[in-house]
């Protein structure tokens, strides 16, 4: 698993919203410049987020956009996924369960279900806010499923 420019951008994006908003819609072109990321590429990007519900956005003088939501309400596995379709570590588990002609006698799939599992707790306990205040290490205290 590689996360995409893409899900790296969408990262960057919601960040740059939750920190600049201010409750207003924010004109792609600001986002654009201070990310230093194409417009072009972004649009695309601001499509996908606004039909997964993370953003809404308005056309138009005042336009642009804006989060739905809190910043704490946002998990950083619910972005990702919206812009990668899948976070799984090996194609035959990218649909949740295995569809590998092999998974009956494959001596590596619990490893790598395991792995699947650890990656989308992981990013299912960091939040928006938690990337925006630097408190990822606080919020993943204690975790079993880390040790």
């Amino acid at each position: 698993m590689m996360i995409s420019t893409r899900g790296r951008y969408a990262l960057r994006v919601m960040i740059d919203l939750a920190e600049h908003s201010q409750g207003s819609f924010i004109p792609l072109k600001d986002i654009a410049e201070r990310q230093d990321i194409s417009q072009k590429y972004l649009e695309s990007i601001m499509t996908i987020l606004s039909k997964k519900n993370l953003v809404q956005g308005v056309h138009g003088k005042g336009g642009g956009y804006s989060l739905i939501r809190d910043p704490k309400d946002y998990k950083i596995g619910e972005i990702l996924l919206s812009t990668e379709g899948s976070l799984a570590p090996v194609a035959c588990l990218e649909c949740g369960v295995s569809t590998c002609d092999r998974a009956a006698d494959c001596k590596t799939l619990p490893m790598w279900g395991k792995l699947n599992n650890i990656i989308n707790q992981y990013l299912d306990h960091i939040t928006l806010d938690d990337l925006i205040h630097n408190t990822i290490e606080e919020r993943l205290k204690n975790k079993d499923w880390l040790k």
